[in-house]
């Protein structure tokens, strides 16, 4: 029989956290991270880890592991969850991949293969003197053209996969989303996806967002960039960084930061959303604000039995 994994799924701020942290606790496992804001050191606040407390709680895998002008590819990051998750399964204890970045979740659960397209630095260098003359959005909008799906699973402001994502269609003359392998999962899969409605899941992105800001995200980028960490890193388009560096500035207040980021991060979870809605007809829904706990657990402890 195929090793379980539990998966646990949603968009940003919905409470997947809460959950995992609890499930674990309950049936003996162990957390591996599929959220890829979460791979990069120093860079805490802003991307809602889980607690010093929620840490020590239940081990938690793949958070921490690269420093923010690293890079963490989708190929790097299967071999590590890959690892990690075998680790916990000889330790007798239970994995639960938690994460609200689809393609990080699918590469692990669907055996996914990236493009083998050899990397192009000269057109590389082209995509990226477009996004400095013509900005990322103008970039993603050439890709949704080409390619929706691949336009679709990425975030327009990642603009290292968007260049890739274009590296490949460019050269090989077919769309980058056809030429993602997909094998046998190795696993036999849960997968639990969290939902809210939509207008309570947007007033808890409200209140992380001044919570960000009240404990001390501005201080945190200030951080960043006094250790030389250029604002124009990959990393540092994450939704809260970029705002946070334009306030040091002085090109935006902190209240129009925290307006751009309230809609950013609105259009961040409607793609999520719709992203695991489309990829995976096999995921159990729960409402993560109607208690039920439970429930959930009751369905794992049937599913492992």
């Amino acid at each position: 029989m195929k090793p379980s994994l539990i998966v646990i799924v949603g968009p940003t701020a919905v409470g997947k956290t809460e959950v995992s942290i609890q499930l674990a606790v309950r049936l003996g496992g162990e957390i591996v991270s599929a959220d890829s804001r979460l791979f990069y050191r120093g860079m805490d606040i802003g991307t809602a880890k889980p607690t010093a407390e929620e840490r020590a709680l239940i081990p938690h895998h793949l958070i921490d592991v690269v420093e923010p002008d690293g890079i963490c590819s989708l190929a790097v990051f299967q071999k590590m969850a890959a690892d990690a998750i075998a680790d916990i399964h000889a330790r007798q204890r239970l994995p639960f991949l938690v994460g609200g970045t689809g393609q990080y979740v699918h590469a692990v659960t669907h055996g996914w293969t990236p493009p083998a397209t050899a990397p192009n630095d000269l057109l590389r260098a082209a995509l990226e003197e477009q996004v400095n003359s013509n900005g990322f959005k103008w970039l993603h909008h050439r890709l949704a053209i080409l390619d929706p799906a691949a336009a679709q699973a990425i975030d327009p402001r990642n603009v290292r996969r968007t260049i890739r994502a274009l590296e490949v269609i460019f050269s090989t003359g077919r769309r980058f989303s056809d030429q993602r392998g997909k094998g046998e999962s190795p696993y036999r899969l849960m997968l639990i996806g969290l939902i809210r409605p939509r207008a309570k899941l947007y007033a808890r992105v409200d209140a992380r967002i001044e919570s960000m800001f009240a404990s001390g995200l501005l201080d945190e980028v200030c951080g960043l960039l006094a250790h030389g960490y250029s604002p124009d890193l990959p990393t540092m388009s994450a939704i809260g960084y970029r705002e946070c560096a334009a306030v040091l500035r002085g090109e935006m207040s902190v209240e129009e930061a925290k307006v751009q980021m309230r809609r950013l991060t609105r259009v961040f979870v409607r793609r999520q959303a719709n992203w695991f809605k489309q990829e995976d007809a096999s995921i159990h829904w729960f409402d993560a604000g109607q208690n039920n706990l439970e429930e959930i657990e009751k369905r794992v402890r049937a599913f492992l039995s």
